[in-house]
Order: structure tokens, then C-alpha cells, then sequence
């Protein structure tokens, strides 16, 4: 019997859960899930003949060792800045660990010891970071084999609410940490390449330089830069092209609209509002705008913005109830960033049978035989309700796909890695396209760079 150890057991666990066991005979597999709120796990997974569920605290030393001692493969969904007395352990009990964070410096410091025990530590294997890279790659390991040399990389990922279920005129729902979407782009200047020249765009002006793109079936999506697209420019083995540019997607009008947070000081996340606890919506507003003895919130927040009553900004904001005094925050010493972020889990937050959706996209520019070539590539995965998103899906099945490979020594190459070779993506993405995670490849004309399709208002 060889035994997995899952670490966590939150919102991107469901399809990595019901992986291994619907795997367990076949692949004689035991299952343990350690996490501090086993409560939340579902009936049908604590009582599977091939689980065992821990309450397990990972800042108990002991306990989290012990459960690692124990097992033959370590598989953390826990938040990425975890990972590291996780991996630790595992260096130290010879286990191998399956993570679909971005691999941390601490993480990444343990290459040698990882090697020198024969052990894979494998990083990056989720969504985006996972599939984007695996993805990515098989398409130009392809153009480099029939000799074509790559001049241009764009790849954009957004997790946005599937069609039947988009009732806002945001056209967004939170499919994923509520958190991370409140801060993206916060933290530096997003940092790029394009048509041979560095590019960075400020946070203030992040959200109006979007680029446009449509996914057939599906409509027109925008999608806005990375935080540091430069990245993957050594492993993808990019340095030589032109344009190097990822991206978050979102649907056509949202970023205009987020923009508006933005410029308030909505979004801030470095200090803290003492009287927080108990503020209405219609204050937390207030705080961001000047004075004023006659005029009301909203005329006043029409003022800063520059917008009318009849624009759809204006709508947008409206529709979220953000003046309203009947509700209250019920958060002590809060950011403006963790304010916002409640109020928006008021009117974003999935009902139970609302679907999600995962689109990706990515385009590839090449030159061969003298002439230059394009091949777009998209993915649209379209969630079941709640608990099994479209979210979970992408995430947790490759991760759960990896362990397996790995504990079958499919995959044998040592150390702290992320998914961008042959022998990782190629069973990876064929077990995905069994599971209805398909990517359609499409040759198009060479557009190379095209500045028609970018807003900078």
C-alpha cells in the first residue's frame, strides 16, 4: 500500500481528493488528509475505506513530523508561504512533495539536498502555475523540433464565472481567494517584454494598459500584465524573442471598473483604519473622499471619478451596494484592502449551483523557413457547482496526476522543479485531455505585437 499524506484540504481539493480515491484499488493507494478543520471535509471522503482524516495543526512540530514519517509522498495545499517546514521534513524523513505554489527561495534552496536523496520536489503543477507552463511548453518544444525559432510568447489565465451563472454587471464572481484578486498587481511595477523593449507599467496605471482578445464560443476577454512576465524567460529558453507578456483575464469592462477601487485607495493594503470594526459600507466609502458640508457620497464620489448618473461605472459601484448604512463591517483593525474584500464577498461569492470557468489562452509567434508563423491555443473548463469548480478542477488534478506518476516512477528526475519537461507534461496533459481539460490549437496569420488591440486611458 503506498501512502499519500494531503496537507490541507480547502476550496482546490475536491477533484484532487476524489482522484485518489477513485484510484485507491487500482493503484493501492491510502490516503491521509491532515487539516485543522476536518469538520469542513465532506461525509463521503472521511468515510472511504482507502482515507484516514488528522486534525493536524502543521505549527505542531511533532504532529506534522510524525504524519510525514509516515507516509511515502507529501502533497501540500497549503498556503505557499508554508511550504517550507513542510519541505524541510520532507528532506529530513526522505519523502518526496507535490505543490502547486510558485517555489519560494526557501524552497528552491533545497535543490541540492533534494538531489543528493534522490528526491522530487515538484512545484508549480496547479493552473497557473501548472498548466499554463506544461501547456506552453509542449507547443514549443514542437515549433523548436521541426526547427522554428520563437520571436513571441503571450499567455493569459483568468478564473471568471461561466456564462449561465453570470448575473452581475461586473460580469465576476470569486472563484478562488478573494485576497489575491483585492491585491493583484500590488508590490512593483509589472515588468514585460515587447516588440525588443523592457516594459513596466506602474499599479496606479495597471488596470486601463488591457489587451484584447476573443476565445470562439465564448466572446471577447481583456486581459492585463503579470506582475513580472520575465520569469520563465531562462526555463521556457525564451531569451532571444521579441515579446514576452503574461497576463490575468477577465472579461471586457472589468478592469476599467476595478480601476475605480484603485485610484480611490481602496485597495491599500500596507495600514490599518482603528475604527473599522462596526464601519457601514456608506463610511468605508466616505473615508476616501474630501469633505464636503452639503454634498452626499455618492455626488461626491461621482466628482472624483469623473463619472455621470447614466454611466455604467456608475452602475457597477451601485450595484454592489456600497452606500448603503444598513451594513456593517465586522472587522477590528482592518486594511482598506480587507474592507473591500468583505464587501465584495457580499455580492461576488458563488451560490451553490453557480458555475465557474477557467479560460486560458496563449499565442505563439515563430519564424520558419524565412517566414514568420502564429498558433493561438485556448482552454475553457466550465466548473459543476460550488464545491467541484472549474477552479478545483485544474488545480488539484494535476497535482493529484503528478503524485501519481511520481510514486510510479514515471517521473525520475531529482530536485526542486517546476513541470516544463517532456517526461513531466506529456503524461500530465494526456491524462488532462481524458478528464475534458482540452486545449484547441488554431494557426492564424502572424500578428506578431499589435498596439491596436491595448487601452491606455
Amino acid at each position: 500500500m503506498r501512502k499519500i499524506l494531503v496537507l490541507g484540504a480547502g476550496k482546490s481539493t475536491s477533484y484532487l481528493l476524489d482522484y485518489f480515491l477513485e484510484k485507491a484499488e487500482t493503484e493501492k493507494l491510502h490516503l491521509t488528509i491532515g487539516d485543522i478543520n476536518p469538520e469542513a471535509i465532506p461525509e463521503n471522503i472521511k468515510s472511504h475505506t482507502s482515507c484516514t482524516v488528522l486534525q493536524l495543526d502543521i505549527f505542531k512540530e511533532e504532529e506534522r513530523k510524525k504524519a510525514i514519517q509516515n507516509v511515502d509522498i507529501v502533497v501540500s495545499m497549503l498556503p505557499a508561504r508554508f511550504h517550507i517546514e513542510v519541505a524541510k521534513d520532507c528532506i529530513a524523513f526522505e519523502k518526496h512533495l507535490v505543490t502547486a505554489s510558485y517555489i519560494s527561495e526557501e524552497i528552491k534552496a533545497l535543490d541540492d539536498a533534494a538531489k543528493s536523496k534522490g528526491l522530487i520536489f515538484m512545484n508549480e503543477i496547479g493552473l497557473d502555475p501548472g498548466i499554463d507552463h506544461m501547456s506552453a511548453m509542449q507547443i514549443i518544444d514542437r515549433i523548436r523540433a521541426k526547427g522554428g525559432k520563437m520571436l513571441l510568447f503571450e499567455s493569459f489565465t483568468g478564473g471568471l464565472v461561466a456564462p449561465e451563472s453570470d448575473t452581475n454587471l461586473w460580469n465576476y464572481k470569486f472563484t478562488w481567494n478573494p485576497r489575491n484578486v483585492v491585491l493583484a498587481g500590488q508590490g512593483g511595477a509589472a515588468k514585460f517584454f515587447q516588440e525588443g523593449t523592457y516594459k513596466y507599467i506602474p499599479y496606479h496605471k495597471l488596470f486601463r494598459r488591457t489587451e484584447f482578445f476573443n476565445i470562439e464560443g465564448y466572446g471577447r476577454f481583456e486581459g492585463y500584465a503579470n506582475r513580472d512576465s520575465l520569469n520563465y524567460r531562462e526555463a521556457y529558453g525564451l531569451q532571444d524573442v521579441l515579446t514576452l507578456y503574461r497576463g490575468t483575464m477577465r472579461r471586457v469592462g472589468f478592469s476599467k471598473a476595478w480601476n475605480m477601487f484603485v485610484q480611490l485607495g481602496m485597495t491599500d493594503d500596507t495600514y490599518t483604519i482603528e475604527n473599522s470594526e462596526g464601519m457601514t459600507y456608506r463610511e468605508f466609502v466616505n473615508l476616501f473622499l474630501p469633505y464636503s458640508p452639503t454634498d452626499s457620497v455618492e455626488l461626491k464620489l461621482r466628482h472624483y471619478l469623473k463619472i455621470e448618473q447614466d454611466d455604467i461605472m456608475w452602475e457597477k459601484l451601485v450595484e454592489l451596494n456600497i452606500f448603503t448604512s444598513e451594513k456593517t463591517i465586522p472587522l477590528k483593525n482592518a486594511t482598506p484592502a480587507q474592507m473591500l474584500q468583505y464587501i465584495l464577498e457580499d455580492s461576488w461569492t458563488l451560490s451553490d449551483d453557480d458555475k465557474d470557468m477557467i479560460v486560458m489562452y496563449h499565442k505563439f509567434g515563430y519564424e520558419l523557413n524565412g517566414e514568420n508563423h502564429q498558433v493561438d491555443a485556448n482552454m475553457v473548463v466550465i466548473g459543476r457547482n460550488r464545491t467541484h469548480t472549474a477552479m478545483a478542477k485544474t488545480v488539484g488534478l494535476p497535482v493529484a496526476i503528478a503524485t501519481l506518476l511520481i510514486l510510479n516512477e514515471k517521473i525520475k528526475n531529482p530536485g526542486v522543479q517546476i513541470p516544463i519537461s517532456k517526461e513531466v507534461y506529456e503524461p500530465i496533459l494526456k491524462e488532462l485531455e481524458s478528464l475534458g481539460i482540452v486545449f484547441k490549437e488554431y494557426e492564424v496569420p502572424y500578428l506578431g505585437y499589435n498596439p491596436d488591440s491595448v487601452a491606455d486611458k
